[in-house]
């Protein structure tokens, strides 16, 4: 296969989530061999892709992330760098902390926070959705994770969440925030984790993470607080989701009452607000060995990226893909390589993101809440920049409740 000689750095930059999609559309869907960050890489899409890029014999994660997305995104050591046996150790704390009984209990606390953050907002003028519901996500997750922090102290770490999401794809302000941000956060949660190390064990999140053990040893607290962090930061990150959210219900305003009146309703349009708006452009892995796929030589150390935007956008899989329809999720079975915004395949045994469940239960909280909500949208720009990654709303949206 003949490769672009050309690095493809510069057209993520200025294409934003059409890039990969574009290059695959010309190519045809097939495999497409590229540079990207001085690397060979291959392009791959489809839920055919996304099962061998989930088979674990065929991809591994340790070196494939690039140092600027951990330093601001996932964080050194983390979970998401980890093979074989290391990840299964990992992984098991993670799935035993966010699958199960915990999810219920996280929706009803983010559910309440919402509530009380509503009622503040009426006769208050304009605000922004976006600033607001990243304040209520934070405080409910830290709550349940067991991290208690001043009201000051709650507020500068929902802003530090954001800013770590918000600049881990970019150069210059953005990203320097991001950096910023996890260093202060990395620091404040390695000192709480040797706090809770004095302490006996609790029930909650932190403390299961403060007392983990990996072959016979504790986490070092830096790496520690990482994965502290990888639980509030992801669910933080559900912001964009619920911004996108209400964008939808401002352009669909029939979704609101269907919302507002069925589970089973808010459960699909929470799923196709999932597929439908620009979260993550493409995941990336390695080759842990010479693979063949689809009529293509990928040698071992080669990295693969899996088109996540485009296989949300592909007509052979989502029939009308740029129509903004939550019917199409009623009582359909969703194959696990699919729909693919954490990932696909088995939360428990492979790399897809054990938080899925509390992201969809989250959010169904949320949306149900939001479509109850007396309020409406002044004028404003609620345009959606494509070439931004990751792509917000570019107004918040702002709302008024009376």
């Amino acid at each position: 296969m003949a490769m672009d000689r050309l690095d493809q750095s510069l057209a993520i930059a200025i294409k934003g989530y059409a890039w990969l999609p574009d290059l695959r559309r010309r190519h045809q869907g097939r495999p497409v061999a590229l540079r990207l960050l001085g690397r060979r890489a291959i392009a791959i899409g489809g839920p055919a892709a996304a099962r061998f890029f989930y088979d674990a014999a065929n991809v591994e994660r340790h070196d494939a992330i690039p140092g600027p997305v951990l330093d601001t995104l996932f964080g050194r050591g983390a979970v998401h760098t980890l093979d074989g046996r290391q990840h299964d150790l990992r992984k098991a704390l993670f799935t035993a902390l966010l699958m199960g009984d915990g999810v219920e209990t996280l929706a009803k606390l983010v559910g309440v926070s919402f509530d009380e953050a509503a009622d503040r907002w009426r006769g208050a003028g304009e605000i922004s959705l976006f600033d607001e519901t990243a304040v209520v996500i934070s405080d409910a997750v830290t709550l349940w994770c067991g991290v208690r922090e001043n009201e000051r102290d709650r507020n500068a770490l929902a802003r530090d969440m954001i800013s770590m999401i918000d600049g881990f794809a970019t150069a210059g302000p953005r990203h320097a925030r991001a950096r910023l941000a996890r260093r202060r956060r990395e620091h404040r949660l390695a000192e709480l984790m040797e706090e809770v190390r004095r302490e006996d064990p609790s029930p909650c999140a932190l403390s299961a993470i403060a007392h983990h053990m990996a072959d016979g040893y504790l986490l070092d607290a830096r790496t520690a607080a990482v994965e502290l962090i990888n639980i509030i930061r992801p669910a933080t990150a559900m912001t964009w989701l619920v911004a996108f959210a209400a964008h939808a219900m401002e352009l669909r305003p029939e979704t609101r009452a269907k919302i507002a009146d069925s589970d089973e309703y808010a459960a699909a349009f929470v799923h196709e607000v999932r597929r439908f708006y620009p979260f993550a452009p493409f995941l990336a892995g390695r080759a842990a060995r010479d693979l063949y796929f689809q009529h293509t030589d990928i040698p071992r150390g080669t990295e693969l990226l899996l088109d996540v935007y485009g296989q949300h956008h592909d007509p052979r899989v989502w029939p009308e893909p740029y129509e903004f329809r939550p019917e199409r999720f009623l009582r359909r079975p969703i194959g696990e390589f699919e729909l693919i915004p954490q990932g696909g395949g088995d939360p428990r045994t492979g790399h897809r993101c054990p938080g899925e469940q509390i992201t969809i239960a989250v959010l169904g909280t949320l949306v149900q809440r939001l479509a109850r909500l007396e309020y409406y949208l002044p004028p404003q720009d609620l345009s959606i920049d494509i070439t931004r990654i990751p792509a917000r709303v570019r107004s918040g949206p702002r709302i008024v409740v009376p």
